[in-house]
């Protein structure tokens, strides 16, 4: 083998071009920085959120200069299973879908002792129902072109509860066992399932954090800010890029023997390793 020849066969392979993605909650936030990442190497991507004018907006965001010609997006609220399940239907009408981005807001915070159990219904059929259906609607395409990608955004509460977000902590934990669960059960089939732990980051997320510190301590803004960011050992909030760049990693043939695991992107705050 000559030198170039093996240059080019060690060179790590990040190009999405010939897939089609379908991310969820992709609006804003994370998702949206995900659905960038993605186009930017190549993928076609399909948003999917509640929000059909976010939605347009953020599909113009999308570049499209590596072949995709166009990305779409589905209308479907996460807190209507029977929509998602419409959605990626109509979607999966037309295309296989390569690699799927589970992503949806989180649970609302508050304390285990005093959350209804009808909360914990509905986070789980916010979570683990939707991300099953989704799972089993794109499956088929993936078998298919024994090649898929399945990437779950959970949070860092799967290695630490977090204080006063009970039921978040409750359902993000069953989210990554189902995922590793599934991962074992798909591999087989050149098909990874990985679960992304974003820490305290500046999405809409982490302003209704920081809403609830100002109001429980009586602190102003900037303090509640200083405290939370004590906590992380990088003194820093992240940004949703920083989730998006191991999304789009992940997602990529250069991490085909990755599956199966919960990685923090938290700035070192989760204090176990």
């Amino acid at each position: 083998m000559s030198l170039l020849s093996f240059a080019k066969k060690s060179m790590m392979d990040l190009s999405l071009e010939g897939k089609n993605a379908v991310i969820c909650g992709s609006s804003q936030g994370i998702g949206l920085a995900i659905a960038k990442a993605f186009a930017l190497q190549g993928a076609r991507c399909i948003l999917m959120a509640r929000n059909a004018k976010a939605l347009e907006k953020a599909v113009g965001l999308l570049q499209t200069n590596n072949g995709q010609i166009f990305h779409q997006y589905a209308v479907a609220d996460f807190a209507d299973p029977v929509a998602v399940q419409t959605a990626i239907g109509n979607i999966i009408a037309e295309q296989n879908i390569h690699i799927l981005v589970n992503n949806t807001g989180g649970p609302k915070p508050g304390l285990i002792t005093e959350a209804s159990p009808l909360l914990f219904e509905q986070a789980f059929r916010q979570h683990v129902v939707n991300n099953q259906q989704l799972v089993q609607a794109v499956l088929p395409g993936m078998k298919q072109a024994s090649w898929g990608r399945i990437i779950n955004i959970v949070s860092t509460s799967v290695r630490i509860p977090i204080n006063n977000l009970g039921v978040s902590n409750t359902i993000r934990l069953a989210v990554a066992g189902w995922a590793k669960t599934l991962a074992n059960e798909v591999g087989a089939f050149n098909i990874t399932v990985n679960n992304i732990l974003p820490g305290f980051t500046n999405t809409q997320r982490l302003e209704s954090v920081i809403q609830i510190a100002m109001t429980e301590k009586n602190i102003s803004r900037e303090k509640a800010i200083s405290i939370l960011q004590s906590e992380i050992p990088m003194k820093r909030f992240g940004e949703p890029e920083e989730i998006a760049h191991l999304a789009a990693f992940l997602a990529s043939p250069a991490a085909s023997y990755i599956t199966g695991t919960s990685i923090p992107v938290d700035g070192g705050r989760t204090g176990a390793i």
